[in-house]
């Protein structure tokens, strides 16, 4: 070791005593409250004593060594590389004495084998597609970098002139329509963002372009947005957004079921896959190919980008060339590796409390998702140095390090296929760690059920400001100023790992991170360099997530009563009502009424808020071991309610089978609040959307029902 390093190794070995210290600080003043939502007051008090202990064994050097090692390479699904994560996880896991479980998928996931991009004409040259090389940046030049190219764009040489087509989205196509613009023959420029890219390989397979371009322009993640990187933390000219263009999630050719040995394949034919070449460009590439397109009129408003000349429609003058080959004909499958650590419950061993993330990546990902990988190890290192202390969670705790989530959630989908029932019956909740330190600022999402739950975590755990708590940080940057609101929490969207769980099962899910600028997503500049001079400089954010991972997961862990709140999702339920009136409003139907789906909701909010009264004076009084089971199990099943067989009928997506969110099938990302309703009206089906708001009503009445059996079987002693 060089001086340099030891002097930076002993400033780390420093600052992760002064957190340690710093979180404690912050615990011991919040230990003064000794209530918890679903603890007995004797439970509630060992809780806060777990919790300081949980403070005190943060380690931001232990999270920056992790992060090293975890991004020293690009490591995609499916290669010698990704391999290399999987052990190192299974490796951390025996370090805090928990055995890792390794399942493997074999996976329809063809890779490139080469990828070129042509300007034909005028001036024809090919474009270089490498982001090159960054000298501060080791990891730039000490491996090779991944091809430029979209996971699942199909192989194909194509030849067309250039169309501009703003973001590819649904409107932009109907605007060039009105245009009387064709991109059919055609190879279309669109940009990122505003929607998930296989939104983009859809839009353009549907409308006949010959090949499609996506790149990042910019005016949303480039120079207009800040200093580039290495100066500062966004895009420079060079990178490049790679990333998967399938729609589905889960295995393309094992559609609802798992890719294990003997799963019967559909033929690709029948798969959703693209039809067309799709690859990823840098806004440099970008601009020696718009620049001299003309044609089309005045620019549509809102299509002007950020690159330094007036952007136009076409088609052409510039004609363009996408060739792109890969091993579909040779070595289409690959393996993905789960790696499973679980504490077994000793209460409740078959209630399953999950936390998970992606480790696969586009490049070093130490972003993503290193970040949220090394942020679920510190939480297993946290609570596997508990156990050996002597602590037993009462329900079992899963750690799970997911592959393949880039190339369409294919390890967390295939693992909730393979063990449906099991899940369906006893998964208690899930937590996704997801890219979760790329700044200061807190960001959340999930069931409005742990919502509550998830704010009362915030607040104790010390931010690493060294003010106050998470919460208060968070309220600080939300810019909350009122005493009596609190920060939002998003619904569930789309994009990663806790959709099988979610959509598919029902079963209650919590996402939060820390974000900031970050414009080398999916970049081979997504490296340790680049988190540790933007990202999370010291490691301290990295060491919060695993704190409040380890509050959370022994919470829900070991809460005499699962701590869902009712009350507020029933609350929660009356804005999505307020969207779809709106949407029905604009129908001008006079024979679809809201009013039966209103009055299930008031049924159910009702219902919650008799619960918690009955829980919390139990909980008060005294409650037996027999009483917690039966409500416990009762609990467990309010969602799975608005779970149902079929899925969505209009947008034909039986996969998402849960009637409440689901994302959105013209977006990918964002999330459409009663999809089955809101589906049904978009699609002008009057007498659909009847029969979706007669559906869901009674969903609503039987989930009350629960709520008051779980209310009963803790009133009976």
């Amino acid at each position: 070791m060089t001086i340099s390093r030891l002097t930076a190794a002993i400033a780390v070995s420093l600052a992760s005593v002064s957190a340690a210290a710093s979180f404690a600080s912050a615990q011991g003043t919040q230990n003064t409250q000794t209530s918890i939502v679903g603890f007995t007051s004797a439970n509630a008090q060992h809780q806060r004593e777990l919790e300081a202990k949980t403070a005190t064994l943060a380690s931001p050097a232990n999270a920056d060594s992790l992060s090293r090692e975890l991004s020293k390479e690009p490591h995609m699904a499916g290669t010698p590389a990704q391999a290399r994560t999987r052990d190192i996880f299974a490796r951390e896991l025996r370090k805090y004495g928990i055995d890792p479980e390794v399942r493997t998928y074999s996976i329809y996931m063809p890779h490139p084998t080469s990828v070129h991009l042509y300007r034909v004409s005028p001036d024809a040259a090919e474009l270089s597609l490498s982001e090159g090389t960054i000298a501060e940046d080791t990891t730039s030049f000490s491996y090779p970098q991944l091809l430029t190219f979209n996971g699942y764009g199909a192989a194909g040489d194509a030849t067309g002139e250039v169309v501009y087509v703003n973001y590819g989205l649904i409107e932009d196509y109907a605007t060039l329509d009105s245009l009387g613009i064709s991109v059919k023959g055609k190879i279309v420029v669109a940009r990122y963002g505003r929607s998930y890219r296989g939104i983009k390989a859809r839009e353009a397979e549907k409308h006949g372009a010959a090949a499609l371009i996506i790149y990042s322009d910019p005016a949303d993640d480039g120079f207009t947005r800040g200093d580039v990187y290495p100066e500062g933390p966004m895009r420079p000219w060079t990178g490049v957004q790679r990333g998967s263009v399938f729609n589905d999630n889960g295995d393309p050719t094992t559609p609802d079921y798992a890719s294990v040995p003997g799963a019967k394949r559909i033929p690709l034919d029948q798969t959703n896959l693209p039809r067309i070449p799709v690859i990823p460009a840098s806004y440099k590439n970008a601009a020696e190919l718009l620049r001299d397109v003309r044609g089309g009129g005045e620019l549509p408003r809102g299509w002007q980008g950020g690159l330094p000349f007036r952007y136009h429609v076409g088609p052409g003058p510039v004609r363009a060339r996408v060739v792109v080959t890969t091993d579909a004909q040779t070595h289409p499958y690959k393996d993905i590796w789960d790696v499973l650590g679980t504490i077994r419950g000793s209460e409740y061993p078959d209630q399953l409390v999950i936390i998970g993330g992606h480790r696969d990546a586009w490049g070093p990902g130490a972003a993503d998702n290193i970040s949220g990988t090394v942020s679920i190890l510190e939480t297993a290192r946290t609570i596997g140095d508990l156990v050996k202390q002597g602590y037993r969670p009462k329900r079992t705790i899963v750690f799970a390090s997911w592959d393949a989530e880039e190339w369409g959630l294919m390890g967390s989908t295939e693992f909730v296929e393979q063990d449906s029932a099991r899940l369906f019956k006893d998964g208690t909740a899930y937590i996704n760690f997801d890219e979760v330190t790329t700044g200061p600022d807190l960001g959340a999402s999930g069931s409005p059920s742990l919502r509550p739950f998830f704010r009362d975590v915030t607040k104790v755990v010390a931010s690493p400001t060294g003010k106050g708590s998470v919460y208060d940080a968070w309220r600080i940057s939300d810019r909350i100023k009122s005493d009596t609101a609190q920060p939002v929490i998003g619904d569930p969207g789309g994009g990663s790992d806790f959709a099988g769980f979610y959509n598919h099962l029902g079963i209650p899910i919590a996402d939060w991170g820390f974000g900031g600028p970050m414009g080398v997503y999916h970049s081979a500049f997504d490296s340790y360099h680049w988190m540790s001079k933007f990202g999370d400089p010291g490691y301290k954010y990295h060491a919060t997530m695993g704190v409040m991972g380890a509050v959370a997961i022994t919470r829900l862990a070991d809460a005499d009563i699962i701590p869902y709140d009712y009350v507020e999702y029933a609350r929660a339920m009356r804005g999505l009502t307020a969207t779809a009136a709106r949407n029905i409003a604009e129908k001008h139907w006079t024979n679809v009424s809201l009013g039966a789906l209103d009055s299930s909701i008031t049924v159910m909010e009702t219902a919650a808020s008799k619960f918690n009264e009955t829980r919390d004076a139990a909980l008060a009084r005294g409650v037996s071991a027999a009483s917690r089971k039966q409500a416990n199990e009762l609990l467990m099943q309010v969602e799975r309610v608005f779970v149902r067989a079929g899925g969505l009928p209009v947008s034909k997506r039986e996969w998402f089978r849960n009637v409440i969110y689901a994302a959105d099938n013209d977006n990918g990302y964002a999330n459409i609040g009663l999809p089955s309703i809101n589906e049904a009206v978009k699609a002008g089906d009057e007498a659909l959307s009847v029969r979706e708001i007669a559906d869901l009503s009674q969903r609503f009445i039987k989930a009350a029902g629960l709520l008051d059996s779980a209310a009963r079987s803790l009133r009976t002693q």
